[in-house]
């Protein structure tokens, strides 16, 4: 069983094999009269058997009938019916609390287990391995995932997840949202709350200013470095700072309008705090000038930073 991979269908019915002869083990050396709300608990893990014919009967059957190999469908098909039945008649036994036939039905029960799953190891799966292709391991996985297990945990994923940087994911996937209530960016959909989400918690206070020199946008940071009101949006940037900066803000402007700059930026000293300060110009893909981002950031505590650090360290 080690030697296969993790997640493997083969592996998982090894993996339930052993799951069920652990129960079985417990079974046996368990005083029924004496434990016999924890004996319907067992009982109750041991039925979920079913998943595991399940699987076989929908999935592993089919697959192997593909290449010719039908007597499993046939024979193996009509065992899992027998334990069934038994499985039925152990359950009545139990729920009339029943020692004596619950003691005999169970051991039927556990017999057609033990002989089924030495048919398995010894013949079924040994031959499916032989049979089907990696390819059809992959899809009998997903088929899998429907069904279910009857193992307290989910399997890992088969195949492994190959891991890919974020900057070389290029394969676009099925979206598990939808997108109705969402504006569609450069790249991914937001809505609205979740645009404001994100302007509210970057620690960086934000301002937009467009093509004819209005501010159309800031941030409500709760911690912004420079406040803003409401009152801004819509007025000329020129009267949104102190005039002895105005001729600065002006040349600026200028700059990024005929292209000859694309950003400036500025660091003081401010309350105590050191704030780093710059501009962006805002072109679109044809470089026409369509404003400028105005950023600010209090940036005293990353100054001091020094080394590294690359473990989580939330003390």
């Amino acid at each position: 069983m080690d030697q296969l991979p993790e997640g493997h269908p083969v592996r998982v019915y090894l993996e339930e094999n052993s799951y069920l002869r652990a129960i079985i083990s417990e079974f046996y050396n368990l005083d029924v009269e004496d434990n016999f709300e924890y004996l319907k608990e067992l009982f109750a893990k041991l039925r979920k058997v079913e998943l595991h014919f399940a699987r076989k009967e929908n999935q592993l059957f089919p697959y192997l009938e593909k290449y010719g190999w039908t007597s499993p469908s046939q024979n193996m098909w009509a065992f899992h019916d027998q334990i069934r039945e038994d499985i039925k008649r152990a359950q009545s036994a139990i729920d009339s609390k029943d020692i004596s036939l619950t003691a005999s039905s169970l051991k039927r029960v556990f017999s057609g287990l033990e002989h089924l799953m030495q048919v398995e190891e010894g013949r079924l799966l040994p031959n499916a391995m032989r049979l089907l292709s990696e390819d059809d391991w992959k899809e009998f996985r997903e088929g899998d995932e429907e069904i279910g297990w009857m193992l307290d945990e989910r399997p890992p994923p088969y195949p492994e997840p190959e891991y890919i940087h974020p900057s070389e994911d290029k394969e676009r996937k099925k979206l598990p949202f939808g997108i109705e209530d969402k504006t569609r960016y450069d790249e991914g959909y937001l809505t609205p709350e979740q645009v404001n989400f994100i302007f509210k918690h970057i620690p960086v206070d934000i301002t937009y200013v467009d093509e004819n020199d209005r501010v159309v946008f800031y941030n409500r940071g709760d911690d912004r470095v420079f406040p803003r009101s409401a009152g801004i949006i819509g007025r000329e940037v020129k009267f949104c700072h102190p005039p002895k900066s105005v001729g600065q803000v002006l040349q600026i402007l200028e700059a990024f309008k005929n292209g000859t700059k694309d950003v400036a930026e500025f660091w003081i000293n401010f309350k105590g705090r050191f704030i780093h300060i710059r501009y962006f110009a805002v072109r679109d893909e044809e470089r026409n000038y369509k404003g400028v981002i105005e950023m600010s950031q209090d940036v005293t505590e990353i100054r001091e930073l020094e080394g590294e650090r690359r473990l989580l360290d939330w003390e």
